[in-house]
């Protein structure tokens, strides 16, 4: 196989890469110093003055964390002991032994875009959890729970669409099972959008109805691979035997709103008998601003059933219910907040490999895991997904992104050059997106 390619950076100027560092990421981190600014009096009255020095001390280490990213200062191991801090240090001290330039530290602007990233974030939480007794505290809780208050109509439509689909899911016949399922799918992708880490931690609230825009929308697949998902699920569903398992595995993005979108695509899979039980996957730690956590994952299901909308409290109860019963399964994995691209998975977690090929379809939700999937590297646009992956094949897969970095795979040839000629931003934007499937056909 050929080289793989080298990865984005923040050494080109100019690139999304090089803005997000010199620009999105410390306006991450002045976001989350100011929810801490905010808290201050919720942390005195639950902690007294340990809580107000443990604010003052998680501010402290996050401003240092700023300025050591804007000054471009050497990349530093990270030092409280938690379950993957060997892990990260193993990491940062390969990558140092990697570099050629005449100090030999890695930097937040010379080393690769996907690791510098992971580790704002992972600093975000040592900076957390280095404060006691707020160690618990998750800065971007308040921007999640924002972004689903902001996405309320949007939620109840989806919800309201669900109920009255499973009145007639028994009835369906095959075509129209199909055409239920596709629209599902791209609601996913859609959903999708709703980043709050593009947006630097301001709202992204969905506030307009996917479903009335989907038509509107299709001509912005730019890779679209339903007939294969479809294919692969219906024929399981024909030739299964009555009590056999069919596994579907959802890797999550975005809490709020797009977790709905995948709560609800989950639903129809087990109503539509398309798969017999789904399995999540979050984040340990709070992750990317918006990233889904146990917490989030539970809070959510449990404000959808709190609704005082008949229809989408139905949705919470059923959804809660697969969860008791074991339909639903929700995993967590330190993996998914390390700095490794997907193909390190059966070295660094083999535990977690070994679980991912029990599934008889695994949906990666959104950029980050794209980033993760490709190895966030220079790829020419028409290098074929399979490649890219680089080996990472635990059973078929399916990528559902809306493009926010600049990388993308799998093209048809000039595809990419022609949009980059009428839409230099074309990848990041979050306008395009790809349901991009990867296994047997």
């Amino acid at each position: 196989m050929a080289a793989c390619p080298p990865p984005l950076s923040g050494q080109d100027e100019g690139s999304f890469a090089y803005l997000t560092i010199k620009d999105r990421l410390p306006q991450i981190l002045t976001k989350a110093i100011d929810t801490l600014h905010r808290h201050k009096n919720e942390m005195f009255e639950k902690h007294g003055e340990k809580g107000i020095e443990a604010e003052k001390k998680a501010i402290s280490l996050l401003s240092k964390l700023r300025n050591e990213s804007q000054t471009d200062k050497p990349i530093v191991p990270l030092v409280e002991k938690f379950v993957d801090t060997d892990i990260w240090n193993q990491y940062l001290e390969h990558h140092h032994s990697l570099l050629n330039d005449s100090d030999g530290k890695p930097r937040w602007f010379y080393s690769p875009w996907l690791f510098v990233e992971c580790y704002m974030y992972r600093r975000i939480h040592e900076a957390v959890i280095q404060s006691p007794p707020i160690d618990d505290f998750d800065v971007f809780k308040e921007s999640k729970e924002q972004n689903f208050f902001g996405s309320l109509e949007s939620i109840t439509a989806l919800c309201v669409h669900l109920q009255e689909l499973m009145k007639t899911v028994e009835h369906l016949d095959e075509n129209q099972l199909k055409n239920e399922f596709f629209k599902l799918l791209q609601i996913s992708l859609w959903g999708n959008k709703c980043d709050l880490s593009l947006s630097g931690g301001e709202s992204s609230s969905q506030k307009t109805s996917i479903i009335s825009s989907l038509e509107d929308l299709k001509p912005f697949i730019l890779v679209n691979d339903m007939e294969h998902v479809w294919s692969l699920l219906s024929n399981r569903k024909k030739t299964r035997e009555k009590t056999s398992v069919v596994r579907v595995d959802i890797v999550l993005d975005n809490s709020g709103f797009e977790l709905v979108t995948d709560l609800t695509l989950a639903d129809f899979l087990l109503s539509s008998k398309l798969a017999t039980e789904i399995h999540f996957y979050g984040k340990m730690i709070p992750w990317f601003v918006s990233d889904t956590t146990i917490h989030d994952f539970n809070w959510l299901i449990e404000q959808v059933k709190c609704s005082d909308h008949k229809w989408v409290s139905e949705c919470g109860v059923k959804w809660e219910n697969y969860v008791k019963t074991g339909r639903w399964v929700y995993h967590d994995h330190i993996f998914w907040t390390l700095p490794h691209e997907f193909c390190a998975m059966p070295q660094v977690a083999p535990d977690l490999y070994a679980e991912l090929q029990k599934a008889h379809l695994i949906l990666f939700k959104g950029d980050l895991n794209y980033r993760k999937l490709t190895g966030d590297r220079k790829w020419e646009f028409t290098v074929p997904f399979h490649q890219a992956l680089n080996g990472f094949h635990p059973a078929p897969l399916c990528s559902i992104r809306t493009l926010k970095a600049e990388i993308q795979v799998g093209l048809r040839p000039g595809q990419g050059e022609q949009l980059t000629a009428s839409e230099p931003n074309w990848l990041t934007t979050g306008k395009y997106g790809i349901l991009q499937f990867d296994g047997p056909l």
